[in-house]
Parts: C-alpha cells; sequence; structure tokens
C-alpha cells in the first residue's frame, strides 16, 4: 500500500504536498462565510473547517489561515463580530468556488459570482439567497494556534434558517442534508452529492446496534 512517512511528507513537491493532506480527512463540510466591513462592503468566501464545539450553549468553530497578509473576512469578523455559513447547494457549487479566488478588498465576491445578498432579521452580516441552511454567529473568542499561525475562530450560534423542502427537518430535529441538496467537499476543489447510507441509536457494550429511521419517526 502507498506510504508516506514524516519525512517523506516533508519532502514532497509543495502542491501534491497540499493536495494530499487536505483530502486524507475524508469529507468535509464546505460553507460559504459571509461577512461585512464596516464601510458596507460585503465579502464571501468557501471554507471547509467548520466544526461543532457544543450544543449549549451553541458553538460552532472554524479554523482561518494564519492572518500575516491581508484576511478580508477575518478582518471583517474582529471588527464587526457577526458572520454568517452558508451550506453549499448543488447548484451554487461552482459559484462558490469561485468566491475563493483572490479579488480585491473593494470587490464584492456576491457580486463577482453572481450570489445574491441576503439581510435577515436586523442581522449585520449578510446571508447567500440561494443557500439552503444559513446560520448567523456571533465571535465570541479567536484562538491562535501557535503550531502553524492559523487561528481558532469561536461563534455562538443566534439564527438558524432552514428550506421549507419536505423532510430537510426531521421530527427529532436532525437534518436530511440530502433532501436539502447540501453539498461535501473533499481536498479543495472536488465536491460530492451527499445521500444517507443508515442512521444508528445510542450504542452501548454488549447490545445491538439499532439502527434508525432516516426519516427521524
Amino acid at each position: 500500500m502507498p506510504h508516506f512517512s514524516a519525512e517523506h511528507i516533508h519532502q514532497l513537491e509543495k502542491v501534491y504536498r497540499l493536495n494530499l493532506i487536505n483530502a486524507i480527512t475524508g469529507f468535509k463540510p464546505v460553507n460559504l462565510l459571509g461577512t461585512v466591513a464596516a464601510s458596507g462592503q460585503t465579502n464571501l468566501a468557501v471554507i471547509s473547517s467548520v466544526v461543532h464545539l457544543g450544543s449549549n450553549p451553541p458553538l460552532l468553530g472554524l479554523v482561518m489561515r494564519p492572518p500575516s497578509v491581508e484576511r478580508h473576512s477575518y478582518d471583517n469578523i474582529r471588527a464587526g463580530g457577526t458572520y454568517t455559513l452558508n451550506h453549499v447547494h448543488t447548484d451554487i457549487a461552482a459559484a462558490a468556488h469561485l468566491t475563493s479566488a483572490n479579488y480585491p478588498r473593494e470587490v464584492s465576491e456576491f457580486a463577482a459570482t453572481g450570489l445574491t445578498e441576503e439581510f435577515l432579521d436586523g442581522f449585520p452580516a449578510p446571508y447567500v439567497l440561494e443557500s439552503p441552511i444559513k446560520i448567523g454567529l456571533r465571535l465570541l473568542q479567536h484562538v491562535p494556534i501557535e503550531a502553524n499561525g492559523t487561528v481558532l475562530v469561536i461563534g455562538q450560534v443566534e439564527h438558524v434558517y432552514l428550506p421549507d423542502t419536505p423532510g430537510v427537518l426531521r421530527p427529532d430535529g436532525s437534518l436530511d442534508l440530502a433532501a436539502a441538496g447540501t453539498v461535501a467537499l473533499s481536498g479543495l476543489d472536488t465536491y460530492y452529492a451527499a445521500r444517507p447510507v443508515a442512521r444508528y441509536g445510542y450504542a452501548r457494550p454488549g447490545q445491538p446496534l439499532p439502527e434508525l429511521s432516516l426519516d427521524g419517526e
């Protein structure tokens, strides 16, 4: 089987190493990060580092690259304290990926990619109209990661918007992301449509693993 030791990984060509290490974690959530500057200039960036940190209070974390150079999204989050996460739908995957281009600060990725700003319930940061699942967050803290200079941004969920599509919100509160059209990401550039395989109940030692209905009943 192919084997990469730490020494081998260190010696890999840069782009090859980048692709390999970004892929070995498996499928990742992919979201559009919506922010706004003090000037009112909106910003949109595709990210794949969102992680659940807790449900009470509801906290989500995201890892942002080192702020050693200009980082529009990070600057906006720190200045304004609010931001949004918007699921990438199968129909907007190409537009979402296009936001990764290096646009000047004065150019909004919304306008550049054809996606639509949406402001809801007085929340300052922009949502993506075309996104099926939208989350509004308020910054709680940003934690520098000394190992590589990245930053863990921790936000508290203040708003969640779901589509009216039947079956997306299950009776038990879980979500059918396939029904919502949410996509997943592998590596840096490959988008996948999700489909459910199985749902399992709480696992207990020595007991049969309960299989739950996919519709949440």
